[in-house]
Parts: structure tokens; C-alpha cells; sequence
């Protein structure tokens, strides 16, 4: 039985499914006739997803995913991609508007989607003022030059 301290891969989150490397490593462990708790541990997967990976292969001869069902989203990552990057200054419901107007796209969760993009919203970082004493140095800085 292998220790915690020599996994090949790191933890998996639960919302991130298996790369296609781990799981050919998950088949290649099942096929060197290593039990699904030895691979579990090994490669720190939980048992149920090990266990899933194998029963798949079996039954069907490869462990590729299928597409999930479910509603298929307004904004795909390719076309209105670099029309949200263009306006990065924007409010999330200025570019609502904007992508209403331009793709005819009416998307009530524009958070939800821009986050999905990578881009989060950030306040300004304030800047201080200058004060009498840094506008003196730097008076006295371009007069020397």
C-alpha cells in the first residue's frame, strides 16, 4: 500500500472533472491488476470515481466524457469574448446593454457570465493626493534638471 506522501497527482476539487491523462492512469493502474482502493490511494481520487472510471471502460472501451444535458448558455467564449474585453471600464449593466444591442443577447446574469470569462470586478484603487510638501520636492527636483 503506497503512502499519501507519494501521489502522482494533486487532490481533486469537486467541481473539476478528470483530465484524460489521469484517467488513462486510473486504467493503466486497473490493467496492472492494482485493487480500485490501491489506485484511489495512489493518485488520491476518491474510490466511487475510480470505480466509475473502470465500470465505463468496461462497458463501453473508453473513458472520454459526453456532454452534459442542461440549457445551452447565451454567451459562448468565442464570439462575444472580445466584445465584453473591449469595454473592460464598463459597468456589468453597460455591457448588458451593449451586447443586447450588438448580438441581440438579453443575459440577466451578466455577472455570472463575465466571472465565467475570467473577469471580475474590481474597485479603482484610490490615489492619493499631492501634498504642498511633494509638489515643493518635486518643484525643487525639475528646477535641479
Amino acid at each position: 500500500m503506497q503512502t499519501t506522501s507519494t501521489n502522482i497527482c494533486e487532490r481533486m476539487d469537486h467541481s473539476q472533472e478528470l483530465s484524460e491523462f489521469k484517467r488513462g492512469t486510473v486504467i493503466g493502474c486497473h490493467l496492472c491488476n492494482k485493487s480500485i482502493h490501491e489506485i484511489s490511494l495512489l493518485l488520491n481520487i476518491p474510490r466511487s470515481t475510480v470505480s466509475g472510471i473502470i465500470t465505463k471502460w468496461k462497458q463501453l472501451g473508453t473513458t472520454a466524457t459526453h456532454p452534459r444535458s442542461g440549457r445551452p448558455h447565451k454567451m459562448t467564449v468565442g464570439s462575444d469574448h472580445a466584445e465584453v474585453h473591449r469595454s473592460c471600464q464598463l459597468s456589468a449593466e453597460s455591457i448588458a446593454k451593449d451586447l443586447q444591442t450588438l448580438c441581440g443577447l438579453q443575459i440577466s446574469t451578466v455577472c455570472r457570465a463575465l466571472h465565467g470569462m475570467g473577469l471580475h470586478g474590481q474597485a479603482a484603487a484610490s490615489e492619493p493626493y499631492i501634498t504642498k510638501c511633494k509638489v515643493k520636492c518635486r518643484m525643487q527636483w525639475c528646477k535641479a534638471r
